[in-house]
């Protein structure tokens, strides 16, 4: 009996490979993820007409474009360590950022992309800004960083980076692989270093003193010529910060297209699924740190060398940072793993999903809602926010309200900030359309309906005909908290009880400090 059994498992075994072998070899698939830093829509992607960006426009050509992609959080490191683990920040540990007095890390536990793909046979390189950790949960095989190296040559020095990615392909490695480029630009360095000027765009210039960046041509931009958003003031100092910030922009430019020619010249442009975001909002008032728009509004483009169907086109679906994990894994079909950070029994999910059925032939747009989740940015910048977003509506609960929002160093020292409060200080026009008590002064709860003011100025939330609006908005945020295991969840006016008398039934229990908090079982 045993004899014929193994027989029909044999047949069996050469019937399924026959079928194998009869279908078409499949293509050996890569990744290339390149972030930048600090970026924003000044792209012709994004119909910036001004901000020459030829080399994502090309990439554009060949992929999808996001319209409404985001950030779950406004800040470097903990942005960076949402797209490498699918995790909130408030989840996998990294609550503000990571270098020198910050010293913010991921739980030990977590499990990175980088981690999960090296374990299942893909190799991982990085080049340019690391920023997360600890190395354990954040391991690359290839990685040239600013752990091992100057942050302005394997981030800024775009021909530097150029020899490395040859490197990493010049590898004796048959391995799919991961290749993770992180860009400095167009970050600010007027806080680390002045001497480059507001943006870096002198650095590599070839001017006495600036050094010489060879595959750069730098690329220089009028004050008058700059288009204005919004949310910065048009004044004098904002339009030359811009002009600097444009020039940074088309050194990352340049820089993408070194890398795309070396991928290809490394003959795995088309086998090779190519992502551009970038970790948060620019640098500018309302910008990075912040939860509206132009601190959580990225670009995105997702370009696939297999379905070619929505090549040159846009989507409005919703999309999130927190679904490049989940949209890489779906590429080398590898399962994410069932792990706890904590608790045995609090299993992580992702909340996340992979966007590569969105570049199919039939898109399903079927997504409704995505969420942001803040703490700090500087160690000394305590303002935890949580949001919901959907296309018509954005709800953003302000915990710490009663503090003013904190400014960072590096956009403190600013051109376009020190123009603010000169001019804020001296009671003239300041040309913006905020004033600092209402930019630093905000209410616990903030609901804007986004079609119709998207500049995030009528606050909805206190008005009595969007009060059912606002609650359900509210109901949503928490079922997420709830599923992300938030510490805040109880936060401002309560405290999470889970442990003792309250393991098997967690609770909020109010503070009575007049946030409004009842007794709520989680």
């Amino acid at each position: 009996m045993k004899f014929y059994c193994f027989v029909y498992v044999l047949l069996l075994l050469i019937v399924i490979s026959t079928r194998t072998l009869s279908v078409a070899p499949l293509i050996h698939k890569n990744v290339l993820l390149i972030v930048a830093d600090d970026a924003g829509f000044e792209s012709g992607v994004y119909n910036n007409k001004v901000c020459k960006t030829p080399n994502l426009d090309r990439l554009a050509d060949r992929g999808l474009t996001f319209d409404h992609a985001f950030t779950s959080v406004s800040s470097c490191s903990p942005s960076r360590s949402a797209i490498l683990t699918g995790l909130p920040q408030h989840q996998n540990g990294m609550y503000g950022l990571h270098q020198d007095v910050h010293h913010f890390n991921s739980f030990d536990k977590v499990r990175s992309l980088p981690l999960i793909l090296s374990q299942a046979g893909v190799r991982t390189g990085i080049i340019g800004k690391k920023h997360v950790g600890p190395e354990a949960v954040y391991p690359f095989d290839f990685a040239y960083t600013e752990e091992n190296n100057s942050i302005l040559q394997v981030g800024r020095n775009i021909t530097r980076i150029k020899h490395l990615v040859r490197e990493f392909f010049l590898a004796d490695d048959t391995r799919p692989f991961f290749l993770y480029v992180a860009f400095h630009d167009p970050h600010r360095c007027g806080h680390t270093h002045p001497e480059y000027g507001s943006f870096c765009e002198k650095f590599g210039n070839g001017e006495p003193g600036m050094g010489l960046i060879e595959d750069w041509k730098p690329v220089l931009y009028s004050p008058n010529d700059v288009i204005v958003p919004y949310f910065v003031p048009d004044t004098p100092a904002a339009r030359q910060d811009i002009a600097a910030q444009y020039t940074t922009i088309s050194r990352l430019d340049q820089g993408v297209g070194l890398v795309l020619h070396e991928l290809q010249t490394a003959g795995h442009l088309n086998d090779t699924l190519i992502i551009y975001t970038s970790d948060n909002g620019i640098p500018f008032p309302s910008g990075r740190t912040n939860f509206y728009d132009p601190g959580v509004a990225e670009p995105l483009i997702v370009a696939s060398p297999i379905d070619r169907s929505q090549w040159g086109h846009s989507t409005s679906a919703l999309a999130s940072t927190t679904d490049i994990l989940p949209t890489v894994l779906d590429w080398f079909q590898i399962p994410f793993p069932t792990y706890y950070i904590h608790k045995k029994n609090d299993t992580v999910h992702l909340t996340g999903r992979s966007l590569l059925p969105l570049l199919g032939s039939f898109p399903e747009e079927d997504r409704w809602s995505i969420y942001a989740s803040h703490n700090l940015h500087e160690v000394t910048m305590y303002y935890p926010m949580r949001a919901v977003r959907l296309l018509q509506y954005k709800l953003i609960h302000n915990l710490n309200y009663l503090m003013p929002f904190g400014i960072d160093q590096d956009f403190y020292v600013s051109p376009t900030f020190q123009d603010i409060l000169n001019r804020t200080k001296s009671g003239k026009e300041t040309h913006w359309y905020k004033t600092l008590q209402n930019y630093y002064y905000r209410k616990q709860w903030e609901l804007y309906d986004i079609q119709k003011d998207p500049t995030e100025l009528n606050n909805l939330a206190y008005k009595p005909e969007f009060m059912g609006v606002r609650k359900k908005l509210a109901g949503f945020l928490h079922d997420w908290q709830k599923a992300t295991f938030d510490p805040w969840i109880c936060a401002p006016g309560g405290v999470l009880e889970n442990a003792g008398a309250f393991k098997e039934h967690p609770a909020c229990l109010p503070l009575e400090n007049n946030l409004g908090i009842e007794k709520t079982e989680l």
